[in-house]
């Protein structure tokens, strides 16, 4: 059973509602050591100053913003305790905002939150009005000495509440500093090329199912550390060359909706046989294979 990692309570208008925070996701990234090759023992990592070439224990270790190459500001840790923020225990929320304002962007972390000793009926009627209501609360909780902006919600149709951490706006790159995002004004989009776009979208549309989805590159690599385990030899296949891609976007299109539609070219935008030479007649039926 998975145990809490912080208690504390919701705080709206007079309402208080205890609660039990606890981790949604468990990461499943695979994680090596660094080993000497020739020896096989694991790299010990040491703190060493690079002007003596001696180690630096731990207790002579300080914390320090650099400025400039080689100029830093040196903090003390006092100094850093008195701008702590107040454990205060409490998820207060500021506001109610409907769940479509809200970028996926800004979430960070997510969390569970059950409720405390004798906070069933509030955690129940919180949960119920923001379903009902279809609003989700923005809040301030100090969480580890940090203070975090977070979003409560309810959970799909289920009887949870979901509560993610959030960055905050500052912490947002604008996309607008990126040069190489094209505007409306610098491409011009056929009326034809949309019409065909937005069928081989529809034609791809389908249900989210979040089971169907899978990390196989962490699959493959367990099932690689197995076989070696076992003591089987390993034979590494030289990877293929990508192709091209298509020049033709118009053909690109027709070609994957046809792919899509089992080949069968019917509908508003019916496939044309692409010559030999061109890339996109060898990766449509790929794509009918990905599909199934």
């Amino acid at each position: 059973m998975p145990r809490s990692i912080w208690t504390g309570a919701i705080s709206f208008g007079l309402v208080t509602v205890p609660v039990k925070l606890y981790s949604a996701v468990q990461r499943k990234t695979v994680r090596f050591n660094q080993l000497n090759a020739k020896t096989g023992a694991r790299i010990s990592m040491r703190r060493v100053d690079p002007t003596t070439g001696e180690e630096v224990q731990y207790e002579d270790l300080v914390k320090g913003y650099e400025l400039s190459p080689d100029r830093y500001v040196v903090i003390e840790p006092d100094e850093l305790d008195a701008l702590d923020p107040k454990a205060t225990k409490t998820i207060d929320i500021l506001d109610f905002v409907d769940l479509d304002q809200i970028d996926p962007i800004y979430y960070d972390h997510p969390y569970y939150l059950a409720p405390g000793a004798g906070g069933a009926k509030p955690y129940r009627l919180l949960l119920e009005a923001m379903r009902e209501t279809g609003k989700v609360g923005i809040a301030k909780v100090v969480i580890r000495s940090k203070e975090s902006l977070v979003a409560l919600r309810p959970m799909g149709e289920g009887d949870v509440l979901e509560m993610s951490t959030m960055l905050f706006a500052d912490e947002v790159v604008d996309p607008e500093r990126i040069d190489e995002i094209p505007t409306a004004d610098d491409v011009e989009i056929r009326d034809r090329e949309l019409d065909i776009a937005k069928q081989l979208v529809e034609s791809l549309a389908t249900d989210f199912t979040p089971e169907q989805y899978h990390d196989t590159y962490r699959e493959q690599v367990l099932e690689l550390i197995e076989k070696k385990a076992a003591g089987e030899e390993i034979a590494v296949q030289p990877q293929a060359e990508e192709e091209a891609p298509v020049p033709d976007l118009m053909a690109a299109l027709k070609a994957s909706l046809d792919a899509v539609r089992g080949g069968d070219g019917d509908g508003d935008a019916p496939a044309k046989k692409a010559p030999a030479k061109k890339p996109a007649a060898k990766k449509a039926p790929a794509r009918a294979k990905a599909k199934k």
